[in-house]
């Protein structure tokens, strides 16, 4: 399956993004340019990457889209965006050849509202950092410091947001890393629980990280009793002393 998104216009010489185009004329031409690039006759999977884009014009895109469905360019299409996006999710999913829905998921970071708009509209559930962007991985203390060409390199692993992770994190290990799991392998078994729908895409660096990823797959989703107890400790630590 070869699933590919559109949205950002891109300098091919330098690789360097130009800006954001969801135009008509754009997508069918960035649709062409994939199908080249990609050496194939038609996409599985087309999706806007404008996170943010105005819910007032998706029906425009989505009407592009359909069309290259019809001519056979691509079999569906969706849309990368943001958790709170419930209102334009649900304009994607009102048509007839929308699939997917691409947003962050994680045990930090859990959006039932979004999951329940997928479940109604019957979308997929694709999960952007699954592990927190490395933060549900473990190896990251209060100590840890990122290069400064690292997306990263601005949390507070001591006082800010992070650190309130970092804490939280605490509170559940036990549970994810329980029948043997890593933590890796526990924070995509939460999502799996979470919905059948729902399809954790982990980052990777190296084979070893890839294995470690794929061998979540033999333990599976994590019970209800897990995920309802994960729910309880997340609450109790966000409650004011």
């Amino acid at each position: 399956m070869l699933a590919t998104k559109f949205g950002f216009s891109f300098d091919s010489p330098t690789r360097q993004m130009l800006g954001r185009d969801a135009s008509p004329s754009y997508i069918r031409r960035a649709c062409e340019g994939s199908l080249h690039r990609l050496r194939t006759d038609y996409i599985d999977l087309y999706m806007l990457h404008i996170g943010e884009y105005d819910p007032v014009y998706l029906d425009d895109v989505c009407d592009v889209l359909e069309k290259l469905v019809s001519a056979g360019k691509i079999r569906s299409y969706g849309w990368c965006t943001w958790p709170d996006r419930v209102q334009g999710t649900k304009i994607f999913g009102a048509r007839t050849h929308a699939a997917a829905i691409e947003y962050r998921l994680n045990v930090l970071e859990d959006t039932p509202e979004m999951l329940a708009v997928c479940d109604e509209y019957h979308l997929a559930s694709i999960n952007l950092a699954p592990l927190a962007m490395g933060l549900l991985t473990g190896k990251y203390t209060q100590q840890s410091q990122f290069p400064q060409d690292d997306v990263r390199q601005d949390w507070n692993l001591r006082t800010g947001l992070q650190a309130d992770q970092l804490r939280q994190l605490e509170q559940v290990r036990e549970i994810l890393t329980s029948d043997g799991r890593t933590l890796v392998q526990g924070a995509l078994a939460w999502i799996w629980a979470r919905n059948n729908n729902t399809i954790p895409i982990p980052g990777f660096k190296t084979l070893k990280q890839v294995e470690e990823n794929a061998a979540a797959l033999q333990f599976g989703p994590l019970n209800q009793h897990q995920v309802s107890e994960i729910e309880h400790l997340l609450q109790r630590s966000q409650d004011p002393q």
